[in-house]
């Protein structure tokens, strides 16, 4: 059996279309690329959480730098972390079209 992944009826295995809601069973390879596509920031895989988690760690310094009195200036830290965000998509990028 296969289940509908829009309603949840279950249908014959060589069905294309839910019997009950009409949604396509399968998806095509070109629908699935464009979906995992879109969860990619900096060309990573889920790479917005990870751009979530820089930019939280970042507010995390600036505050502790406030908080405690340090002096240390963190733009070029910022720009390191987008730096290597960008050359880590670029990688990963480059071996995963490879294979």
């Amino acid at each position: 059996m296969v289940y509908c992944p829009k309603c949840g009826k279950d249908n014959k295995e060589d069905t294309r279309y839910c019997v009950n809601c009409g949604s396509p069973l399968y998806e095509n390879a070109s629908v699935r690329a464009v979906r995992e596509k879109r969860d990619e920031c900096f060309g990573l895989p889920h790479g917005s959480a990870i751009f979530g988690l820089v930019f939280g760690l970042i507010i995390i310094l600036f505050g502790a730098r406030e908080l405690l009195g340090w002096t240390i200036d963190f733009g070029p830290f910022i720009i390191i972390v987008i730096g290597i965000l960008i050359v880590a998509g670029a990688i990963y990028g480059y071996t995963s079209r490879k294979s």
